[in-house]
């Protein structure tokens, strides 16, 4: 499922691709930018109703695919080089050497950061100064071997640690993509014990084996979009207040939290949504006197109910 993002970058890409030849076949078309006759025929449709302001004021860009034959006129200011700015070009370097870092894009991308250094100039001396850090307990060698599992189209067997559940799972996942997010490399891929697709944290990969076994995602398996975040409660997830103790910090690392207030000698105050309960509530149980739930009142005195019993039990 392409999403409107990926879309709108391909539009932008697939104009002035036509109008620099003049004219050019559908087929040709769709196959250098890996896409059907039908996909692109829709695409070509919404081009029709967009208009610009050049060369006269919002003037429709005229197309034809007749006798499949592309061309693409009134669209000049389109086809125009892009021209990037001083903050567009570091923010373009910093997500480029992000995905170097991960193994993604082989050998093109440290090719690609050195013309944009060539063409930016003073403006790309910003991005050299940022430093950031992907969590990787053994996560180079994971990284390799899901991409090298990717290129070869093969099934990967994971050994995975669920922080939810603080346990280790067994699963076999048909590859998809890699990607960085919000600090992280993810994996995302056909999950064969869930039946589903889902996103694996690198740095959360125990283990990683690639099998003799073809990949085979489901026709109808769905990219996740990850364009607003991975973090996107609903109105119907529970509120939880937890503050944590100096021991407890790690948990707004391995939990998306809405928000995180610094409370003084080490000490965290972590607001997050969830719509299960009992997640928090294992997880409250886990910490000990390094975590207390401060709100919803019900879930806080629910924890204490099962504390309680559970010291009980040595009695």
């Amino acid at each position: 499922m392409v999403t409107s993002a990926e879309r709108l970058r391909r539009l932008l890409a697939l104009v002035p691709y036509v109008v620099a030849r003049r004219a050019v076949g559908l087929a040709e078309t769709a196959a250098t930018f890996g896409m059907t006759e039908r996909e692109l025929i829709d695409d070509l449709n919404l081009v029709w109703c967009v208009e610009l302001k050049a060369p006269e004021p919002y003037c429709p860009i005229d197309l034809s695919y007749e006798d499949g034959e592309i061309t693409i006129s009134q669209a000049e200011s389109i086809a125009r080089p892009l021209r990037l700015g001083a903050d567009e070009a570091s923010a373009l370097l910093v997500a480029l050497r992000t995905l170097a870092e991960t193994g993604g894009g082989g050998s093109a991308v440290p090719r690609l950061i050195a013309k944009i250094e060539g063409a930016a100039g003073a403006a790309a001396a910003a991005s050299s100064q940022v430093t950031f850090q992907i969590d990787r307990p053994n996560e180079r060698g994971v990284t390799a071997t899901i991409t090298a599992a990717l290129h070869a189209g093969k099934r990967v067997h994971l050994r995975y640690y669920v922080p939810g559940r603080d346990e280790a799972t067994e699963r076999d996942v048909d590859p998809m993509r890699l990607f960085a997010i919000e600090g992280h490399t993810y994996l995302e891929g056909w999950c064969r014990r869930a039946e589903g697709v889902r996103l694996f944290r690198l740095d959360r990969v125990l283990d990683a084996v690639v099998l003799d076994v073809a990949a085979s995602v489901p026709e109808t398996a769905e990219s996740v979009d990850v364009d607003a975040g991975l973090f996107r409660p609903s109105d119907a997830d529970i509120r939880v207040e937890l503050d944590l103790a100096p021991g407890a910090r790690w948990v707004v690392e391995y939990y998306p939290c809405e928000s995180v207030t610094e409370l003084g000698d080490g000490r965290l105050r972590a607001v997050l949504r969830t719509p299960d309960a009992g997640l928090v509530r294992r997880l409250a149980l886990r910490l000990g006197e390094d975590g207390r739930v401060v709100s919803p009142p019900a879930l806080a005195a629910e924890v204490r109910a099962a504390a309680s019993a559970a010291l009980a039990l040595y009695d």
